[in-house]
């Protein structure tokens, strides 16, 4: 399925993908509104909900109550390049979480497919094209 990316004004790029918008802005420090994440965040937001579906998915099949869990991640940069060197992922379980699956949570979390392709990263390849002009109909 395509995604067409658009640029709404200033320094926002939204893109259509399915029936949704995501909508994406520049910090004020980096010349936009802030009015929706900025690109780069929502990467990190997607390998941390990505995790989240299959801790989600796997309390579920074991009748675990979610209410009371919550993911957090951190990261770590490289202070020379800015690039980040490290994710963290941690789970925060109440005390009555089985102790028998916290190993197997672990697991779960990381079948998360986000992740999987940062290890096995797709090809890029990226082109120009020109569209003709469309005449005006009279």
């Amino acid at each position: 399925m395509d995604m067409v990316v658009f640029f709404p004004g200033g320094k926002r790029v939204d893109a259509q993908y399915k029936d949704f918008t995501i909508r994406t802005d520049q910090s004020l420090s980096e010349g936009g509104n802030a009015s929706a994440p900025e690109p780069f965040d929502l990467f990190l937001a997607s390998i941390a909900t990505c995790a989240g579906i299959y801790i989600l998915e796997f309390c579920r099949y074991r009748s675990i109550p979610v209410e009371n869990i919550r993911l957090v991640q951190k990261t770590e940069r490289n202070s020379a390049t800015r690039m980040i060197e490290k994710i963290i992922i941690e789970l925060f379980v109440p005390p009555e979480f089985p102790a028998k699956y916290k190993d197997a949570v672990i697991r779960a979390a990381q079948l998360c497919s986000v992740k999987k392709h940062l290890f096995q990263p797709p090809e890029f390849s990226i082109s120009v094209i020109t569209e003709e002009s469309k005449p005006e109909s009279a």
